[in-house]
């Protein structure tokens, strides 16, 4: 048999505990959990990013290293040059390798479409372009369906659909040759601003007092404001963080849908030899120590993402819940047999994983601080680090430390430090960060790398809400 198809999806901004895998009061996630329950497939409840925004943990999913090895979303921009990407790696053992993207992070401003045979990069000046008449007269004909319905506002459009049906394009394409393929598909419809298609939201609109309209015009305004508004201290009512979350929940409930609806158009094409992987870059945040969206801390609510595997052996067997990206895209590169060297992940089929390690960088952080300090002098940046954190993270505790401080939490409390309580197990996790860092963590390269961000992508970072210079 040949080396099996890889379709890996990694969803924007979800959070595991907003899924129907981890529990979650709202069946968000029904496709997934069905892919995950199916036979060949499985879910792993205790996974985490290595970062906490879309650039460190893409870079750190496509070359298997922890950012402080790769750098990007760290200090970096981009990806050194001498480090191999993992569309690389599979072109060299025959893989036609493909990604679509629309978040300028994964782009080549970054240098994360190195490796790719084919790459898409959707915005709002290459949609028409990438996506093709076709597909564009399907969305509108199913823009209420998936869309806002008939509005010139952009901001209200999301690209999922018109992704899922490039995806599926793609893969049509596929069926049928001698080569195995890997398509890297990112999903960015979770992604604030929330606003989704109205009737994923309508069986959520009697958990909120706001009318529908006002509930989806409420999602622009935590998207334009977001910054402000961590600056006030979040100051919600309960009606509107309980219209925050039924938003973000619709938002993953559409997706879950457009990833199902891709997994049964890779069955209907006969691709049974094809590894099925949907994770996530990152979680959300809605409150968790004084943050939204996923800035500055390094919370399990934006650290702990689904993780769902159908196809592959080698991570359906496995003996253990607690992985990482690099681990997932290690195992599956040695199953295919292209080179692994540099790649930091554990093969799943020999170890298991005890702790988890995930980084923050310093440069976006501390012009995040600067800008809460901005909007609000009252704001109070003391009880977050501003030098680069890492949180290394076991069943029982998550031990962060900078060049600042250093605090052992006992989970699920992240916020008093318990050191003194538990000094040996402080003094245990200590000695492994230092480890992880004079080894995995060490730079590839003392060389820093600036994107290459053209203005089109500039322009569509900061329609995100990142703070763009």
């Amino acid at each position: 048999m040949r080396t099996p198809n890889v379709v890996w999806i990694t969803l924007e901004s979800t959070r595991a505990d907003h899924t129907t895998m981890g529990g979650y009061a709202r069946d968000t996630t029904p496709n997934l959990d069905r892919i995950a329950g199916a036979s060949r497939g499985r879910s792993f409840r205790n996974c985490h990013t290595h970062g906490i925004w879309t650039l460190a943990s893409s870079a750190s999913i496509l070359t298997g290293t922890v950012p402080t090895h790769h750098g990007a979303g760290m200090e970096n921009d981009a990806i050194p040059e001498a480090l191999d990407t993992v569309p690389e790696r599979l072109h060299d053992v025959g893989y036609r390798t493909a990604c679509l993207s629309p978040n300028s992070h994964l782009s080549s401003g970054t240098d994360l479409d190195r490796g790719f045979d084919e790459f898409t990069w959707l915005s709002a000046d290459t949609l028409v372009e990438e996506a093709g008449p076709r597909i564009l007269l399907k969305y509108l004909r199913n823009c209420r369906r998936h869309g806002p319905g008939l509005t010139t506002d952009t901001r209200k459009h999301g690209t999922g659909f018109i992704m899922n049906e490039i995806a599926k394009r793609r893969i049509g394409s596929y069926a049928g040759d001698d080569e195995p393929f890997f398509l890297y598909a990112h999903y960015g419809d979770p992604h604030h601003p929330y606003h989704p298609p109205r009737r994923f939201l309508e069986p959520y609109a009697d958990d909120f007092e706001m009318d529908m309209d006002e509930a989806l015009e409420f999602g622009q305004y935590h998207h334009a404001n977001f910054h402000q508004l961590i600056a006030d201290g979040c100051p919600f009512t309960d009606d509107e963080w309980d219209v925050l979350h039924a938003l973000y929940d619709a938002e993953i409930a559409h997706t879950d849908e457009l990833v199902g609806d891709l997994f049964a158009r890779t069955r209907e094409l006969d691709l049974d030899n094809t590894v099925f992987v949907v994770t996530a870059d990152h979680g959300e945040l809605f409150g968790e120590q004084g943050m939204l969206a996923h800035l500055v801390v390094a919370d399990d609510a934006v650290t702990h993402v689904p993780c769902v595997v159908h196809g592959a052996d080698a991570l359906v067997d496995h003996d253990g819940e607690t992985v990482q990206h690099a681990d997932l895209m290690r195992t599956l590169l040695e199953t295919a047999g292209a080179d692994t060297d540099g790649m930091q992940g554990v093969d799943l089929r020999e170890e298991t994983r005890e702790q988890t390690l995930t980084q923050r960088g310093a440069k976006r952080t501390l012009k995040n601080l600067e800008r809460f300090e901005e909007l609000n002098s009252d704001f109070d940046r003391t009880p977050y680090h501003a030098a680069t954190l890492h949180a290394l993270r076991t069943a029982e505790f998550k031990y962060q430390r900078s060049d600042e401080r250093a605090e052992l939490l006992e989970l699920p409390d992240e916020t008093s430090d318990v050191a003194e309580k538990h000094p040996a197990v402080a003094e245990r996790l200590d000695d492994e960060l230092d480890g992880i860092l004079e080894t995995d963590g060490q730079p590839v390269s003392p060389e820093g790398r600036e994107g290459e961000f053209t203005d089109a992508m500039k322009e569509q970072l900061a329609d995100l809400g990142y703070l763009v210079d």
